[in-house]
């Protein structure tokens, strides 16, 4: 059964639903309010790549728990961000939603869109109230609307903090996917044909628009498209949670909500949603398996053609040695002279003195994910007549034995915990190897910026790191997850960087990948079309 059809199983309980839509209707629809019609002529709107039937721009609206350059903790905020602003560009009617979390009052200047509404998040009622920037939003580019509850988002930290997530989670992104979709008629008088959910914490947005808010006619041509960006994090909470956020019980089965006796909401977002895409082919096909699927691989291989894999882009206009502001010396694949002025900068920062010895670099959250059980696992990988820079916080026993490490040797090894994009930028240029010995990687940016930047990346071969790295053409490949593998690949860069015609060829070729988002926007207007049942763009 899809997911209309679960939609029109639950709708058929109709006297669960009497008090739902009452108060659905009172606090969408103010008394006297009507929604408006499309009014717009074919000849008065400009071409647009995709369309309604009736020739108007066809709008998407993306709901993330994190945007740059508001609030991000990692890959998720950047790939929303650039893949709106691609959209944006192209001529699609974009707007993104995101929490009002303290950190965006302290970066921009807001004002209110319109006056607090009351909603209903399961036995509560919540208030809420959409801002936005005070500095208009530029033609071509995505309007961005942050959803205020001072109770749930004015925190110091995003989903938790030394002592863990936050035990509330779970209501904070009920309330924020309920508040969007009451305030859409609010602010979108002609109402979206696509809602963009991305990762466990907005997949309630396909959810409630399934279960309950499609019965109304604002939303029943309304498409959901949920992104899996990690699906390691799923949102797994206790089963009482179920009734907590207001979902009918009927919806908490084997097949639709419940995970092994709990509400897993990443799981429910798939099978409500429309279409599901993850951030890689490689690694929509590793969410089929048992061993890659994180224990959903039944869900992700019942799915068929509506899980799709595209590769995410990057902004080479940021990420771009040629023209990079952040960097002390600017240069090409034609002229390399300036990379190594990136990398004499990058040791006086850091301390390094090893100088004609290779710079190992890794920028990337300290958690296991990332390979460091690898690295620290083999002693002998710090033996290597190499230097080492790693950037990040994350856990502590990994920020603690690479300290360790660093006070041993700090000619050789540094560490820098407190994260900037600028500190990234000369990273990136100085180092001449960047490791992401992953034990999965869904896409990853990292490598893609490395290359662009001539920095060769030693990876393992795992999702999207599989889909943007040549083995020995552009970097260095390893399967299996263990210290002896990773060593080997690690040697093998190592005895490349010897070879200074080989290594500055194989620069050359990294720095040539085109990483755009022009590519992936292309394949998300193509999976866009087919799930509003529009015919392929020949």
């Amino acid at each position: 059964m899809n997911s209309v059809g679960y939609a029109t199983d639950i709708a058929s309980h109709a006297g669960e639903w009497t008090l739902i839509m009452a108060d659905f209707e009172s606090a969408v629809f103010p008394r006297g309010a009507t929604v408006a019609t499309s009014t717009i002529s074919n000849s008065t709107v400009p071409s647009a790549p995709l369309v309604r039937p009736d020739g108007s721009p066809a709008p998407v609206v993306h709901l993330a728990a994190e945007l740059s350059p508001y609030a991000r903790t990692g890959g998720l905020g950047e790939a929303v961000a650039s893949l709106a602003k691609y959209q944006a560009a192209s001529g699609i009617p974009v707007t993104v939603f995101m929490p009002l979390y303290s950190t965006v009052r302290e970066r921009v200047e807001l004002q209110p869109l319109g006056p607090a509404f009351t909603l209903t998040v399961g036995p509560r009622t919540e208030t809420a109230r959409i801002f936005e920037c005070i500095t208009p939003t530029a033609p071509g580019t995505p309007r961005v609307l942050f959803v205020e509850s001072q109770p749930y988002f004015d925190r110091p930290h995003l989903y938790g903090d030394e002592g863990g997530d936050y035990p509330d989670n779970a209501r904070r992104y009920a309330l924020f996917a309920r508040a969007v979709l009451v305030a859409l008629p609010r602010v979108l008088p002609q109402p979206p044909s696509i809602i963009h959910a991305h990762d466990w914490q907005t997949a309630l947005a396909s959810i409630y628009l399934k279960a309950e808010f499609i019965v109304h006619p604002y939303y029943e041509g309304i498409r959901a498209v949920l992104s899996v960006h990690n699906a390691g994090y799923q949102g797994h909470f206790p089963a009482s949670t179920v009734t907590d956020l207001g979902i009918p019980q009927a919806l908490y089965n084997y097949r639709q909500l419940e995970w092994h006796g709990r509400l897993n909401l990443l799981k429910g977002g798939l099978v409500f949603s429309d279409l599901a895409i993850t951030v890689s082919p490689t690694h929509a096909h590793e969410l089929r398996t048992e061993k890659g699927g994180f224990g959903l691989d039944g869900v992700f291989v019942a799915m068929r053609d509506r899980l799709v894999g595209i590769v995410n882009g990057i902004d080479q206009e940021v990420w771009n040695p040629a023209t990079d502001p952040k960097i002390p010396r600017r240069y090409s694949s034609e002229s390399l002279s300036g990379k190594k002025r990136c990398r004499i900068a990058l040791q006086r920062a850091t301390g390094l003195s090893r100088w004609q010895a290779p710079i190992f670099a890794l920028t990337a959250r300290l958690v296991s994910q990332k390979g460091l059980d690898l690295i620290l696992g083999d002693p002998g990988y710090f033996a290597f007549d190499a230097q080492y820079v790693f950037l990040g916080h994350g856990e502590p026993q990994y920020e603690a034995a690479l300290q360790e490490l660093a006070e041993r040797a700090p000619s050789r090894i540094a560490v820098e915990f407190n994260f900037t994009d600028d500190f990234e930028h000369l990273l990136l240029a100085g180092a001449d190897m960047c490791l992401m010995p992953s034990l999965y990687e869904p896409c990853g940016l990292t490598q893609m910026r490395a290359q662009r930047y001539g920095t060769i990346p030693v990876a393992r071969r795992t999702g999207g790191l599989a889909d943007t790295i040549e083995d020995g053409v552009t970097g260095f490949l390893f399967d299996e997850y263990t210290p002896a593998d990773f060593m080997r690949a690690a040697m093998r860069s190592v005895d490349q960087y010897r070879d200074a015609d080989g290594w500055s060829q194989m620069m050359r070729e990294a720095m040539a990948r085109d990483f755009g988002w022009e590519k992936s926007a292309a394949r998300y207007l193509s999976v866009y079309r087919r799930v509003l049942g529009l015919p392929a763009v020949r």
